[in-house]
C-alpha cells in the first residue's frame, strides 16, 4: 500500500491540474445538481417497528385523513388583549381560513360539516354526543380551555386560553411533514402571518413547523478560523497552512454538496448534513496536515525535493491516513446494525464524506503540493534545517512531558484515569429524550412558541398524546365504550385534558387526544405514557369487556421514550462491536497483544467523559451560562451511539499516530523509555495541532440554535480533547513506559498468521535504500511518471 500511495503522490505532484480538474468538474456536477434540485432537509423522526410508530402506522391504514404531521399555530395577543374580541378576532378567524384552505392542509370543517350532514348515521357525532354527557356531568377544571365561536358554533380546532391572550390552532397536513412538497409548511405560516397583519397579534409556529436551522453559522466559521490559525502556528508558513484547508473544504464541498443534492430524493434530517459536516471538516484539515507536515520534515530534515518528499510522505503518513480514515468510515458503518433508518442515514453520509475526506488528501492535496512546489519551505525554514543537520529535532515541552510520565508512569496513569472517570460520574444519571421546543434557549422562535402555549394553556399542550382505539372484529366502536374511555382517562393521574379528535367512516378507529399536567420532556410525561400502555387493557374494558378493542399509545412523548428504549437496547450491541472492532483493526496494524487492549479501555474512558460533561451541561445546566445557554433538556436518544461510533474512529486516529511514532522508533533502535520519548517527542506536536483543529471545529457548533446539533458538537468537543489529551497524550506514553518493550509482544504463531499492513512504510524505506544503493543519484523513481518535474 505504501508503495502505491507512493506512486500516486508523485503521479498528482506531476500532473496537478488533470487531477484538480476532476475534483472541479465533479463539484461542478454536484453544484448543477442543487439548482436543479432543491435542497430538502426535515426536522422528522421516524423509527420503525416502535410501539409509537406502528400506532401511526395503523392510523395511516385505518384512518388516513388523521395519519397525517400535525401542525400548531399560537396566535397571542398584546399585552391587555383578547384573541376573541374586535379586530382580533377577525384576524385569527381569517387566519384559520388561510390555514384550512392552504394545500395539503386537511380542512376539519368541511370534515365536521360532512358529518353533520349524515345526522343520526354519523358514528363521530354520536361519540361525541355520549363524550358530552359525560364531560357536562361534572364541572370544567378551572383555567380550561374554551372554543373560539362563530355564527353559534365553535370553530373546528381552535382553542381559547382561559384569559382570552392566545388562540391555539391545531391541524393536519395530509401527509406526513417530511413527505410534503418543499416549501409548504413554510406558505402555512405565511397565510396566517398575512392574516393577522396590522392586528396587535403575534404568530407563534410550534419547533416542528420552523424552518431547519442554517447548516452553517458564526461559530462554524469561528472554528474554521481558530483551525487555520493552529495550522499556521504549527506549520509555520502561510501558503502551507492552506494547503489542509482547501483540501478540507474540497472534500466537504464534494460530500456535503452531494448529500443536500441526495436530500431531494431521500428524506434527510437536518443533522445527517451536520454530522457530516462536521466529521468532513475536522477530519479533512486533520489528514491533510499529517501529510503536509511529513512532507515538510523530508524537505527539511533530510534535503530532499518537494515533488520526491510528497511521494514518500504519501507513502508513509498518507499510509497512517488511509488506515486511519478506514476505521472511522468502518466505525461509521457499523452503525447500520443497530437498523434504525434515522442512524443508518446519518453513518452513509458520514462515512461518505470520510471517505471522499481521505480521497481529497491522497490526491488533491499532493496535486495542490504540485502547483506549489518548493514554495512548501520558506528560505528561512530551510537555513534554520540546515543549522540543525545531524542533530535530532527536540520539543522541549513534549520531551519535557513524554520524561516526566516515563518516570512516573504509575502516577500519571491513574492520574489520567482519574480525570476521566471523573467526568464521566454525571452519565450515571443520563436521561434519554428527544429535543422540544423547551429545549431551545430563550428568545428562539421555537422556545417562545413552547413558553406562550405553556403560560396559556399549560406545558401539556405543547406535546399531546395520541390514543388510537381500534376496533378488533371489524365492527363499530360503541359510543358508550368511547365515553367510559374517556371518562377512565380523565380520571387518570398526570392527565389534564382529554378529547375526541376523529373518528372513521365505519366508527371502527377512533383517536383521543390525551393533553399531559406536564411538558413533552418531563419525566412526569414519560411515567404516564408507561401507565398507559401499561392500563391498555384496563382502559378497554367497558362493563366487565375486555375484548373487542384494542388502545394504542403515540404523540410526540410517546415516540420519545420508544426511541430512548430502542437505542438503550442496540446501544450495547455496537459498543461491543465497536470493540471486538478495535482490538482487531489494532492488533493488525501494530501486531501487538498490550497496544489494542489499552487503545479500547482508552476509548472506554474517552466515551463516558464525554457523556458525562454532555449530561452536566445540557441536563443538568452546569456552565450554560459560560455558554450563552438557558434550556436544559433531556440528552439527545441518539447521541451516546453517534458519540460511541464517531468518537472511536477519531481516537484511533491519534492512536494510530502517536503510537505507530513510538513503533518506527523502536524500529530504528531505541528502546524502552527511549523509544517511547523520542516517539511522542516527533509525533506530539502534530498530533496536539490536529485534536485543538478538530475540537474547534467542532467547538464551533456548540452555539447552534439547533439543541440536537449543539449536543452533538460539546459531546464531540469534549470527548476530542479527552482523548488527546488525557487518554492518547498522557495515559498512552504512561502504559508504554511502564510496559517497555514489552508492549510489543505478540506470539510467534500469531505473528505468522497475521498480514503485515506496513503502515509505517517499512517496505517503501526498503525499496527506496534498495534504489539508492543501485542508483545513487536517485532518491526519486519506484516507476514514477516519466515527465517528473523537480
Amino acid at each position: 500500500m505504501s508503495t502505491l500511495l507512493y506512486r500516486v503522490g508523485r503521479f498528482a505532484f506531476g500532473r496537478p491540474w488533470r487531477v484538480l480538474g476532476a475534483w472541479l468538474l465533479l463539484l461542478a456536477v454536484i453544484a448543477v445538481a442543487l439548482v436543479v434540485q432543491p435542497v430538502r432537509l426535515t426536522n422528522e423522526i421516524r423509527i420503525d417497528g416502535t410501539p409509537a410508530q406502528e400506532t401511526i402506522d395503523q392510523l395511516a391504514r385505518s384512518l388516513p385523513a388523521a395519519s397525517g404531521g400535525q401542525g400548531v399555530i399560537a396566535f397571542a395577543a398584546e399585552d391587555g388583549q383578547r384573541v376573541d374580541e374586535g379586530g382580533n378576532r377577525a384576524a385569527v378567524l381569517a387566519a384559520v381560513d388561510g390555514i384550512y384552505g392552504a394545500d395539503h392542509v386537511v380542512d376539519a370543517r368541511r370534515m365536521l360539516a360532512e358529518e353533520a350532514a349524515k345526522g343520526a348515521d354519523s358514528p363521530l357525532l354520536r361519540a361525541a354526543g355520549a363524550i358530552e354527557r359525560v364531560r357536562s356531568a361534572s364541572a370544567p377544571p378551572p383555567g380550561a380551555p374554551v372554543p373560539l365561536v362563530m355564527d353559534g358554533r365553535p370553530v373546528p380546532g381552535v382553542v381559547v386560553s382561559a384569559d382570552r391572550s392566545v388562540a391555539l390552532v391545531q391541524f393536519q397536513f395530509d401527509r406526513q411533514t417530511f413527505e410534503l412538497p418543499a416549501g409548504t409548511v413554510d406558505r402555512v405560516v405565511g397565510v396566517a402571518e398575512d392574516a393577522v397583519a396590522g392586528a396587535h397579534i403575534e404568530v407563534l409556529p410550534s419547533s416542528v413547523m420552523l424552518q431547519v436551522p442554517d447548516v452553517l453559522g458564526v461559530g462554524e466559521f469561528v472554528g474554521v478560523v481558530v483551525a487555520a490559525l493552529v495550522l499556521l502556528l504549527t506549520l509555520g508558513s502561510v501558503i502551507a497552512a492552506g494547503l489542509p484547508l482547501v483540501t478540507a473544504l474540497l472534500g466537504v464541498g464534494v460530500g456535503v454538496g452531494g448529500a443536500f443534492a441526495l436530500s431531494a430524493v431521500f428524506s434527510m434530517h437536518s443533522v445527517t448534513v451536520v454530522l457530516a459536516l462536521m466529521l468532513g471538516l475536522a477530519v479533512g484539515i486533520d489528514y491533510a496536515l499529517f501529510i503536509v507536515n511529513r512532507q515538510r520534515r523530508l524537505v527539511l530534515d533530510q534535503g530532499l525535493t518537494a515533488h520526491e518528499a510528497a511521494g514518500r510522505a504519501m507513502g508513509t503518513a498518507g499510509n497512517a491516513v488511509f488506515f486511519a480514515g478506514s476505521t472511522v468510515i468502518i466505525a461509521l458503518v457499523g452503525l447500520l446494525v443497530v437498523n434504525i433508518q434515522i442512524l443508518t442515514t446519518m453513518a452513509l453520509v458520514a462515512a461518505a464524506t470520510v471517505a471522499i475526506a481521505v480521497l481529497a488528501a491522497l490526491t488533491a492535496l499532493p496535486a495542490l503540493l504540485g502547483l506549489v512546489g518548493e514554495r512548501i519551505c520558506s528560505p528561512a525554514a530551510r537555513r534554520s534545517a540546515e543549522r540543525r543537520t545531524g542533530k535530532r529535532t527536540r520539543h522541549p515541552v513534549a520531551h519535557a512531558w513524554a520524561t516526566t510520565l516515563t518516570r512516573r508512569p504509575i502516577v500519571g496513569g491513574a492520574a489520567a484515569i482519574a480525570v476521566a472517570a471523573v467526568l464521566a460520574i454525571p452519565a450515571l444519571a443520563m436521561n434519554l429524550g428527544l429535543p422540544a421546543g423547551s429545549s431551545y434557549d430563550t428568545g428562539t422562535p421555537q422556545r417562545d412558541s413552547y413558553d406562550t402555549v405553556a403560560r396559556a394553556f399549560g406545558d401539556g399542550y405543547n406535546g399531546p398524546l395520541i390514543l388510537a382505539v381500534t376496533s378488533t372484529d371489524d365492527t363499530a366502536i360503541p359510543p358508550e365504550r368511547l365515553a367510559g374511555l374517556y371518562q377512565d382517562l380523565s380520571a387518570t393521574h398526570g392527565v389534564a385534558a382529554v378529547n375526541l379528535g376523529a373518528l372513521n367512516d365505519a366508527g371502527t378507529t377512533a383517536i383521543l387526544s390525551v393533553i399531559p399536567a406536564t411538558g413533552p420532556t418531563d419525566e412526569a410525561t414519560a411515567t404516564l405514557v408507561r401507565t398507559l400502555r401499561d392500563q391498555t387493557a384496563r382502559l378497554a374494558a367497558h362493563d366487565g369487556v375486555t375484548d373487542g378493542i384494542t388502545v394504542g399509545v403515540t404523540g410526540f412523548s410517546a415516540l420519545g421514550i420508544d426511541v430512548s428504549d430502542r437505542l438503550a437496547d442496540v446501544l450495547p450491541i455496537y459498543v461491543a462491536v465497536v470493540l471486538a472492532l478495535s482490538l482487531i483493526v489494532l492488533l493488525l496494524v501494530f501486531r501487538s497483544i498490550l497496544v489494542p487492549v489499552k487503545a479500547t479501555l482508552g476509548f472506554l474512558l474517552s466515551i463516558g467523559a464525554a457523556l458525562g460533561a454532555t449530561t452536566a451541561v445540557f441536563q443538568w445546566g452546569w456552565l450554560q451560562q459560560a455558554l450563552g445557554m438557558d434550556a436544559t433538556s433531556p440528552v439527545l436518544s441518539m447521541l451516546p451511539i453517534i458519540v460511541a461510533g464517531v468518537l472511536y474512529g477519531l481516537a484511533m486516529d491519534y492512536e494510530m499516530f502517536l503510537v505507530s511514532s513510538m513503533r518506527e522508533a523502536t524500529l530504528h533502535h531505541d528502546h524502552g523509555r527511549d523509544a517511547v520519548v523520542h516517539g511522542f517527542e516527533q509525533a506530539s506536536r502534530v498530533v496536539v495541532a490536529a485534536a485543538v483543529i478538530m475540537s474547534a471545529v467542532f467547538a464551533g457548533f456548540v452555539f447552534s440554535p439547533e439543541p440536537m446539533i449543539a449536543q452533538i458538537g460539546f459531546a464531540l468537543t469534549v470527548g476530542i480533547l479527552i482523548d488527546a489529551f488525557v487518554v492518547r497524550m498522557t495515559l498512552v506514553p504512561a502504559v508504554m513506559a511502564l510496559f517497555g518493550d514489552r508492549a510489543w509482544w505478540l506470539p510467534r504463531w500469531l505473528s505468522r498468521v497475521l498480514p503485515n499492513l506496513d503502515i509505517e512504510g517499512d517496505r517503501l524505506h526498503e525499496a527506496l535504500r534498495t534504489q539508492s544503493r543501485d542508483q545513487p543519484a536517485a532518491a526519486t523513481m519506484i516507476t514514477a511518471p516519466r515527465d517528473d518535474r523537480p
